[in-house]
């Protein structure tokens, strides 16, 4: 027996006009970069391992796009370089960490499409890349590095003013590609992935899914997403990599809600978002003692590879959940892999 969606004049999330905007979102034009959908896998042997009662545990594998070797950034960046908007374009431009998935799968997609490709970078230029910096070179960017996060988006808007004054078309693409925009790439993996937890036995109680966030876009889309679909039955659980709960919460809803004004959608978003901050840590790309772990009892029980800055914090906070007994014996389990396995290698 399929789990339905209750009708729209018993949700109050939902409006009249959620299956135009879900048309739309299937409709938006987009440049097909990752490979879909990807897998959701049970995980017998890793719930076992984290409760004496296993209980029902998947891993839906976005670490697996495809492209670039893969993850989340993929399908954002599907939206935000569609063909019409790289008319006229040139240069992509865009800004991270030095260890950067999103910048890494941006210079692929401009080695692809035959563009060039400049990306802002906090931190010392590295005597011996690796990892992802090393894969930003082989892709063939222009790398201008400042010495704090906080100095990247000046820095990319100054590298595009100069493009202009040279006549270059630059297209600059947000950190993360955590836009509006960018999001609506996340919404349709939210469809995605309820179609394929149709195919299972629905469970009983409610599906919890745990998302590695930081710039919030995939954590926004997800949002956009069930909220469309009108899905009372999710929890969205988004694990912080280094801001407050309550940022992560603010910046999720205010992109949730570009995508949905994009998707000229007027509905309610859900509010069954829970926001984690107790895996911070240091900040970001330092992975506290129970990510570790994390990475370590991934990889033992199912072959998983996380990475130390995302997806290891996400993977903790399931643990503490777990372990605490806060996954009810009729909850189904989700875990988003989005990847950035490059960044253990670094």
């Amino acid at each position: 027996m399929s789990r339905t969606n209750p009708p729209e004049d018993d949700n109050p999330h939902a409006s009249m006009n959620a299956p135009a905007a879900l048309e739309r979102l299937h409709s938006w034009e987009r440049l097909v970069l990752a490979d879909l959908p990807t897998p959701l896998n049970e995980t017998r042997r890793l719930a076992a391992e984290l409760s004496d009662s296993p209980f029902d545990l998947h891993v839906k594998m976005d670490a697996e796009t495809g492209f670039a070797l893969g993850g989340n950034k993929v399908r954002k960046l599907e939206f935000e370089l569609a063909p019409t908007r790289l008319e006229g374009v040139s240069r992509l431009l865009t800004a991270g960490g030095p260890q950067s998935n999103h910048c890494r799968v941006t210079a692929a997609a401009a080695a692809r499409l035959g563009l060039d490709c400049t990306l802002v970078l906090s931190g010392p230029e590295p005597t011996h890349p690796t990892g992802n910096a090393l894969l930003h070179r082989l892709f063939g960017a222009d790398i201008v590095t400042v010495e704090d996060r906080s100095e990247r988006t000046d820095r990319m808007q100054s590298l595009a003013l100069e493009c202009a004054d040279r006549g270059e078309g630059a297209l600059v693409v947000p950190i993360g590609a955590s836009t509006g925009l960018g999001c609506l790439g996340y919404a349709l993996a939210a469809v995605e992935l309820m179609q394929q937890l149709e195919e299972l036995t629905p469970p009983e109680g409610r599906t919890r899914l745990f998302v590695p966030s930081s710039s919030c876009g995939t954590l926004a889309g997800l949002l956009l997403g069930i909220s469309l679909l009108g899905r009372e039955d999710v929890q969205l659980v988004g694990v912080s990599a280094d801001v407050s709960a309550a940022d992560l919460t603010a910046q999720t809803l205010a992109i949730a809600r570009d995508g949905a004004g994009l998707l000229a959608w007027d509905g309610r978003l859900m509010d069954n978002l829970a926001a984690l901050d107790d895996h911070v840590g240091e900040g970001y790309g330092m992975p506290t003692p129970a990510a570790l772990e994390a990475i370590e009892l991934f990889a033992r029980t199912e072959g998983l590879v996380l990475d130390p800055t995302y997806t290891s914090k996400a993977a903790a906070g399931l643990v503490a959940w777990a372990r605490a007994g806060k996954f009810p014996a009729e909850d189904r389990v989700v875990f988003l892999h989005t990847g950035g396995h490059p960044g253990l290698l670094a």
